[in-house]
């Protein structure tokens, strides 16, 4: 009973951390709440990754919805077939196939987003006392996904170029010394979040190595793939391993809507196997049937292809006003700019830190995530901070920054 009652405060705890304060205080959470987020008056936030609401696709997406129930009838309305319905397996495995590598439909678990997906595979992998590795920065809502199975996370060595694979050889040799069971690592390795860059071709066939000699489940979170803006994202993890060493967490919250909740996992077919038998799949069936059929005519109708090559240009230009707007008003922070994703990191100048920076950039109009988030332990990114272009449009991006470059002369004033 003690044990549970930590593991509820922790995950309080940990909710309160993410959600409460700095630009998580417009998340709303009480009843008769539509959505997740409201904005706060006078502050231009550049702390969510959601999408630029006019880019939701809602009479593309309708008009799919209308199809879909014609084609399928009341098919589309009862409990669906376990790994998902056929006719978006199928379409799932070709578009697969076009961008990176072939995957049969014997791997493709139909999920309710990237984060279920994550949960239901770390709820067949990792077993309570595990160690999880975790990439340093890395998506900062994966942990208390993680600790949910009562995981303890370790942070990964790295270096400016992301994951060190032989740095983190040592540290799984370490750790069974002393004798912890280390199943899996999690990482986004394309056009990752926060820091929006891409481990680069060599690390990912070194770390895919690394995986198969050390018997490690590599979960790749994939989210971001399709937001390549500058030329094609490199191959994924999964295309380059043997099956078993990879496991690919797939969504389309990010190339369609959040609101759909909708993804998808990649696996070797034993896996897939024990998701389709979980007793909640038994009980309910297939997850998200009518979305997932909608989707599956989205697809097939060319509209997914013609509404994804609208939202890589509106988001690459997004991108491209926030770094001019920085560079112009911001040049003392130390910016890379990424080639996808929603997301730019950003180094501030010393002695400036994020967390002394908040109330004053909060001051002038802006708010953004401290990068301390995104370390499991909090100890990194403390002079880092994560900006998002996704859900604002190139002026108030450029306001955005022009504020946030006053925050930072300012603090560095004081």
């Amino acid at each position: 009973m003690a044990q549970r009652g930590q593991v509820r405060r922790e995950r309080a705890r940990i909710r309160s951390d993410h959600f409460s304060t700095g630009p998580y205080r417009g998340f709303v959470d009480t009843p008769g709440a539509v959505i997740q987020y409201v904005p706060r008056s006078g502050i231009v936030d550049l702390g969510w990754g959601h999408p630029l609401p006019a880019l939701l696709p809602v009479e593309q997406w309708s008009d799919a919805g209308r199809t879909a129930l014609r084609e399928h009838g009341w098919q589309a309305l009862t409990y669906g077939a376990a790994p998902g319905p056929g006719p978006l397996i199928a379409w799932l495995t070709d578009h697969l196939a076009e961008g990176d590598h072939s995957t049969r439909a014997s791997e493709i678990f139909v999920t309710n987003g990237a984060s279920h997906g994550l949960a239901l595979v770390a709820d067949l992998l990792v077993d309570p006392g595990d160690v999880v590795l975790v990439d340093a920065p890395t998506y900062h809502l994966a942990f208390p996904i993680l600790r949910d199975r009562r995981a303890e996370l370790v942070g990964v060595p790295t270096d400016d170029r992301g994951v060190h694979p032989a740095r983190t050889a040592e540290l799984l040799e370490r750790l069974a010394r002393d004798g912890r069971r280390v199943p899996m690592l999690y990482i986004v390795p394309t056009f990752a979040n926060p820091t929006g860059r891409c481990l680069p071709p060599e690390r990912r066939v070194e770390l895919v190595d690394l995986a198969r000699r050390a018997g490690l489940t590599i979960v790749e979170d994939d989210t971001y793939r399709e937001l390549a803006y500058d030329g094609p994202a490199p191959p994924s993890l999964w295309s380059l391993a043997e099956r078993g060493t990879v496991v690919r967490l797939g969504t389309f919250a990010k190339t369609v809507a959040p609101g759909l909740r909708l993804g998808w996992i990649n696996a070797d077919e034993d896996l897939v196997r024990r998701l389709t038998g979980l007793g909640y799949i038994h009980s309910g069936g297939g997850v998200n049937h009518t979305t997932a059929l909608t989707m599956a005519t989205f697809g097939t109708s060319g509209a997914y292809r013609r509404h994804l090559s609208a939202v890589r240009g509106h988001y690459a230009a997004q991108r491209d006003a926030l770094v001019a707007g920085l560079r112009a008003s911001a040049p003392d922070l130390r910016i890379s700019v990424p080639g996808g994703g929603w997301f730019l990191w950003a180094e501030l100048p010393p002695p400036v830190t994020a967390s002394a920076l908040a109330p004053v950039a909060e001051a002038h109009g802006v708010a953004y995530v401290e990068g301390s988030r995104f370390f499991a332990d909090g100890a990194g990114g403390d002079r880092a901070i994560r900006l998002s272009f996704s859900m604002l449009p190139p002026d108030e991006l450029q306001q955005a920054a022009a504020r946030l470059g006053e925050a930072v002369r300012s603090a560095q004033a004081r």
